[in-house]
């Protein structure tokens, strides 16, 4: 019993000395909370904001999507820039329609303050004329009573094209579908939103040349963009770049353009592949 005391006062004056000495000059001190913190797992708030400065993201137009890969194996966007460089063409094509939607609409307007309700104006003789009317049909006042089925075709109309432009290289296409799209904006405007109610809307026509039905701005901008897009055809100007028949012999391509050409449309093709997994 005696050795025993004399042992556990040994121990006990040993710790009350480590305590008093603290930690021994050769130990390197441990943080506080080092072993509370060492393994736990960042918030994603902080994932995300360390993940954006080993980017070099800065502010909210550097990066648009930090995020992973989507199912399929397609990457988004990562930044604006490439956002402007994916959708170029279609920018392109919706900057035409707006101009073409805008001058439409306010000629319209126009048109019905101060023209409708009063006799025609005159402009050349009885060959050119100012007069409102208001059209049930298509352009050039043709199939009344189907307004309708003609919105549902706008509509229509309105997507393809916008589906199409992604894949345009062509300014002069480019330039013709925007007007299509434009002057189909315009009426389809009209048939949505002016009497006698929606989708059974009456398009405002009001200029007259000779014998030729009444038309719009937006009448104009379909049939000349159709137009383009028919000689361009004829031609062998193809929507993606490409060159064929009369095009191909008068303008022929040399080997750089035409490897941009595949490699664009190579390209585009991918990427619509890859949306479409993506969305399957």
């Amino acid at each position: 019993m005696g050795v025993a005391r004399g042992i556990g006062r040994t121990a006990g004056s040993a710790v009350v000395m480590a305590v008093e000495q603290g930690p021994s000059s050769g130990a390197e001190p441990v943080p506080p909370q080092a072993s509370s913190t060492a393994h736990r797992a960042p918030s994603s708030g902080t994932t995300a904001a360390r993940c954006a400065d080993e980017r070099g993201t800065v502010g909210w137009a550097g990066r648009i999507s930090t995020g992973p890969s989507v199912a399929g194996g397609w990457t988004p966007p990562s930044t604006l820039v490439d956002v402007l460089k994916r959708y170029a063409t279609t920018w392109a094509v919706l900057g035409v329609a707006l101009v073409v939607w805008a001058l439409d609409l306010i000629t319209k307007i126009w048109a019905v303050s101060a023209l409708e309700g009063r006799d025609p104006v005159y402009l050349i003789g009885d060959w050119a004329r100012l007069l409102v009317l208001r059209n049930s049909g298509a352009a050039f006042s043709m199939a009344t009573g189907y307004t309708w089925v003609l919105t549902l075709v706008a509509l229509g109309v309105v997507i393809a094209i916008i589906r199409l432009s992604q894949r345009l290289r062509s300014a002069w296409w480019t330039l013709g579908l925007g007007l299509v799209l434009g002057g189909a904006l315009g009426n389809l405007a009209d048939r949505v939103f002016r009497a006698p109610g929606a989708l059974h809307g009456h398009v405002v026509d009001f200029i007259a040349i000779g014998w030729w039905p009444v038309f719009n701005v937006a009448d104009s901008a379909v049939v000349c963009g159709a137009v383009l897009l028919v000689i361009l055809t004829i031609l062998g100007f193809d929507y993606d770049g490409g060159r064929s028949g009369w095009a191909a012999r008068r303008f022929p391509a040399d080997d750089s353009t035409q490897a941009d050409d595949s490699a664009q449309a190579d390209d585009s093709a991918a990427a619509d592949a890859e949306t479409g997994d993506a969305r399957a």
